[in-house]
């Protein structure tokens, strides 16, 4: 509790204050404690939710391998993949944001390297593309197959090529988190962990990102399960029509 009414008001103006300033806010302990992390807390952020889809759509692609007995495991994950894309694309936007609206300490950070600056928009547009028009097939059924499947099909294949390159740009910041810490210098050594030399923002931030990422995975399932009756008709059209050519 803030305490007297008073009180409160006072805390309050400073936090609004010191927000606008760019410096640190005056929060309860409890919010604190999910928010903070800063630029290095929003930058694992990013990481791990791209290493989870990652693994999601490695399962993705093997089921567009086999898509005609897989397509009910196909809708399930790309309809899971949701929740995760979502939060990758909220945190990236949030760091350009803090970035452009010239915030001291995304400033220090600096921006990322230009030529991922450049797919960057590419990367976004083709994300929304497939997904929307994979939501839009489901929704629509198999009488829309012969509209909404073709731009499905082309924005899937722009949008692996560029989210490949964008992956490869971003392997020097997936290795320290999936290795535990190690990481290749600049001379291309492999660098030991240093367990003290880890950013506090970086440890403080550690229940607000777990918090996050759950979110994000329980929102993905929970569409992925609501959305079950509606795999129905492309369920037949895989199983019978297509089996029966």
């Amino acid at each position: 509790m803030w305490g007297r009414h008073g009180e409160s008001c006072e805390l309050s103006h400073l936090a609004i204050t010191r927000l606008l300033a760019g410096g640190p806010t005056l929060v309860p302990m409890g919010i604190g404690r999910l928010t903070a992390g800063g630029s290095d807390g929003n930058e694992r952020l990013t990481t791990v939710a791209g290493i989870v889809l990652l693994v999601l759509l490695a399962a993705l692609g093997v089921t567009i391998v086999r898509i005609g007995p897989l397509i009910w495991e196909h809708l399930f994950i790309g309809l899971l993949l949701l929740g995760p894309v979502a939060l990758k694309l909220a945190s990236t936007g949030y760091r350009f944001v803090r970035y452009y609206t010239r915030n001291p300490v995304y400033l220090r950070k600096g921006p990322p390297p230009a030529y991922l600056r450049v797919l960057g928009p590419a990367v976004v547009l083709s994300t929304v593309v497939v997904f929307a028009s994979g939501v839009a097939l489901l929704l629509a059924g198999t009488s829309a197959r012969s509209t909404l499947f073709p731009i499905h099909k082309f924005s899937f294949f722009v949008w692996l090529a560029v989210t490949g390159l964008h992956v490869l740009g971003h392997l020097p910041d997936v290795l320290p988190v999936v290795s535990g810490g190690w990481r290749i210098d600049r001379a291309g050594t492999l660098v030991r962990p240093d367990p003290l030399a880890r950013p506090e923002p970086l440890r403080s931030g550690r229940a607000g990102r777990a918090f996050a990422l759950t979110a994000a995975i329980a929102l993905g399932l929970a569409l992925a399960l609501v959305l079950v009756p509606q795999y129905g008709p492309w369920l037949h059209y895989h199983h019978h029509v297509l089996a029966g050519r």
